[in-house]
């Protein structure tokens, strides 16, 4: 055998070896079966590659170790915000006893409510997250109303500004928010940033950017770092969040990060429809404590609460949850409650979604849902933005059009909506995609609304979308090219780590 042969042999041997050992790793920490499996076709097929793969992507480096401090955060918010600030606390409490109240004393014949009351419970007791009625909310279809309003009230901004995106880019409308919170720092307001280290890691070149509001006063700083990701391991959790937060009583989520393409300004997707929210109400509390919580894990820096969270008058009659979830949690709390809530549909399931990779629990509810009658409907972009996913997204489409549901491609231009209408009863919008990485890694943030008004307007979007959709025909799906069908289950095998 030549000296080349030899090498590469023993590349072979030594790459099994590691990969069996890794492998041995992998199920002695019990994940999901399908990523299990998933890894250990990696290892086979690719020897000493898929290693490399595993070593940025795969990683949980002892996730419970990693997010400790963040534990530790909210511990230290939690209590300052119940010893702190009573007052506060006993307003949310009042009002949730009494919307509690209300809910439970429904009984469970009577279907409508049933699903809230058992959506409501999940996330009370996977987060405690607090839900409250006092609350206008504002629902935005695309970035110009989004950034329209959001640029007025930070113009009208008196004490903080509190912002955490995924991505911020060096834009038009980047610079045009950078120029007005220096302009409000100058005026004496408070102004925090955090954004996701890997979410902007493409515009490296834009961090002159980032220098100029640094050096103007705004703290800003990226999200868990990942300068090392083949040592450090923690490229693979990353912050999805999008939120807003103005002298405590006006927040913002949703899907819209800060870019010029959220504008419908760039040519490969032309019109960018998404959905974003604006809260004013008691809600806003838990978007400034997650942001606070997020603030104190990058930075270490404990803030003083009090003045973060103001009296708040009467604003609306909205009822909302906002949830968090991600790596730190005990729960996957938006994976449940989506869960939870496609189980006690009666009616009608509606979701957009720029990605969708269910994992089985979700597959198997849909399919359910949709065999027995209820009107399962999906919407979903024509254009594909990331390829791989796309062709994954479209493999499990097949289930959901064999029991009965139904698929739209929308095509207008780019549908970057993260919705779920449930029953015309509860809706849910915010950062989450409808995918393993936004369930089970990603630090995502969603609102469940189930104030019927407010979800009456999400669903008047949603039909308005169907207008600008063209639906998928089982007679076309199925007499798509072999290839394609062929790159669509390459694609599902590794939909469990994409």
């Amino acid at each position: 055998m030549s000296v080349v042969g030899v090498l590469f042999l023993s590349y072979l041997i030594i790459s099994y070896i590691a990969g069996a050992i890794i492998s041995m790793s992998i199920i002695l920490e019990n994940r999901d079966p399908a990523r299990t499996v998933t890894w250990l076709l990696i290892f086979i097929l690719l020897p000493g590659i898929g290693l490399v793969i595993y070593a940025v992507f795969g990683r949980n480096i002892r996730k419970r170790k990693l997010f400790k401090t963040q534990k530790l955060a909210h511990n230290i918010k939690e209590k300052n915000l119940f010893e702190n600030l009573k007052e506060i606390q006993e307003l949310v409490e009042l009002e949730q006893s009494s919307i509690k109240r209300k809910i439970l004393e429904y009984e469970d014949e009577e279907e409508e409510e049933y699903a809230k009351k058992r959506v409501i419970s999940l996330l009370l007791n996977t987060g405690m997250f607090p839900f409250t009625s006092n609350n206008k909310i504002d629902v935005y279809v695309d970035g110009n109303e989004k950034f329209d309003n959001l640029l007025r009230d930070i113009k009208e901004a008196k004490n903080h500004i509190h912002l955490e995106y995924f991505i911020i880019k060096d834009s038009e409308i980047g610079r045009k928010i950078k120029n007005l919170l220096i302009e409000k720092v100058k005026e004496g307001v408070k102004v925090r940033i955090l954004y996701d280290d890997v979410g902007c890691w493409r515009f490296w070149f834009h961090r002159k950017f980032f220098n100029e509001m640094k050096k103007s006063g705004i703290e800003i700083m990226p999200f868990l770092p990942a300068k090392l990701p083949f040592i450090g391991g923690k490229l693979n959790y990353r912050n999805h969040r999008k939120i807003v937060v103005i002298d405590g009583n006006i927040g913002y989520t949703g899907g819209i990060n800060i870019g010029d393409e959220y504008l419908g300004r760039n040519k490969k997707f032309g019109y960018w429809r998404d959905t974003h929210i604006r809260i004013k109400g008691t809600s806003v509390y838990m978007l400034q404590m997650i942001f606070l919580i997020d603030w104190y894990y990058t930075t270490r820096d404990a803030i003083d609460l009090k003045e973060y969270f103001p009296k708040m008058d009467y604003c609306g009659d909205s009822m909302v949850q906002v949830v968090a979830s991600g790596p730190d949690s005990d729960w996957e709390a938006i994976h449940y409650a989506y869960f939870s809530a496609i189980c006690q549909a009666k009616k009608s399931i509606y979701i957009e979604t720029p990605y969708f990779i269910p994992d089985e629990s979700l597959l198997i509810a849909l399919k359910s849902a949709a065999l027995s009658g209820v009107d399962v409907r999906i919407i979903f972009p024509k254009i594909a933005d990331h390829k791989m996913v796309n062709n994954a997204s479209y493999s499990y489409f097949d289930d959901i059009l064999r029991s009965g549901g139904k698929v739209y491609l929308y095509t207008k231009g780019f549908i970057h909506s993260k919705v779920m209408i449930i029953d015309d009863k509860i809706a849910s919008t915010g950062s989450a995609n409808m995918d393993l990485r936004s369930f089970m890694l990603n630090f995502e943030i969603n609102a469940f609304i189930y104030d019927e008004k407010v979800v009456k307007v999400i669903t008047d979007d949603f039909f308005e979308d169907l207008k600008n959709s063209e639906e998928i025909k089982d007679v076309d799906f199925n007499n798509r090219k072999m290839m394609k069908k062929i790159s669509e289950s390459i694609a599902r095998l590794f939909s469990p780590i994409l």
